[in-house]
């Protein structure tokens, strides 16, 4: 069974929608601004006859605006896969979403469930021509890009339906405590299995309410609800 839209979205599909800030997508998936900023809007770069302008990578809901859908905060959570390990460059990125767009005859490639399957060992091919990596290395590769695979969940049409972004220091089997679902409290992320916003955690622990207090109310674990304060918090202040 597909995924059922509430009639208040007017039959537009939540997930492709507008909905996120740069800056906000940046914090909740824990990638730095300027890099993400690049992957959604582009970025120009000097050369001898002067500037040229890489196009972006990841394409956004509505031509002229900045605002990230769902849909693409999943695409930016796998790209992010590459990244923290070779630091990519804008350029390759763009080579190797493109390559996957042709295989998969979607401009979303990266957010669906394909992608867990055939769509990563393309991908981590063409990662592999591009940066000239060994053999282990592509391993690597796979190893991260299978650790955020895992933290994705699809519907029966094959497209992103949640994700569970990470909110520690990106341990590769940390639990999933934190949700973010394009259904519930607008994509915002939420304490799994309560609804409850984690930016409404993360104020009454800065207004003084100690993390046993909120786990009582919300009879939850004291570890999810700072999971909760840490991905709303930098994490020095949640530690």
């Amino acid at each position: 069974m597909k995924t059922r839209i509430p009639d208040f979205y007017r039959g537009q599909d939540p997930r492709e929608m507008p909905a996120y800030t740069i800056a906000e997508a940046a914090h909740y998936l824990q990638i730095p601004f300027p890099t993400l900023r690049s992957w959604v809007v582009g970025r120009a770069y000097p050369v001898k006859a002067g500037r040229k302008y890489f196009q972006p990578v990841i394409v956004l809901p509505e031509r002229g605006s900045r605002l990230l859908s769902f849909v693409n905060v999943v695409e930016a959570h796998v790209l992010d896969a590459i990244r923290r390990k070779y630091k990519v460059p804008l350029q390759k990125v763009r080579i190797g979403v493109s390559y996957l767009q042709r295989h998969f005859g979607s401009k979303h490639p990266l957010a669906e469930e394909k992608m867990k399957t055939n769509g990563r060992d393309l991908f981590v091919r063409r990662f592999g021509q591009l940066i000239n990596v060994s053999q282990d290395g592509q391993l690597a590769i796979l190893e991260l890009v299978d650790a955020h695979l895992r933290r994705i969940e699809w519907d029966t049409s094959g497209l992103a339906v949640r994700l569970y972004p990470f909110t520690r220091k990106r341990e590769l089997e940390e639990p999933k405590s934190i949700v973010m679902d394009p259904y519930i409290a607008f994509g915002r992320p939420t304490l799994v299995g309560t609804g409850i916003p984690t930016a409404v955690i993360a104020d009454r622990c800065k207004a003084g309410e100690s993390i046993e207090q909120l786990a009582d109310d919300y009879g939850r674990a004291p570890e999810e609800i700072l999971d909760a304060i840490r991905c709303e918090l930098q994490l020095a202040e949640a530690a």
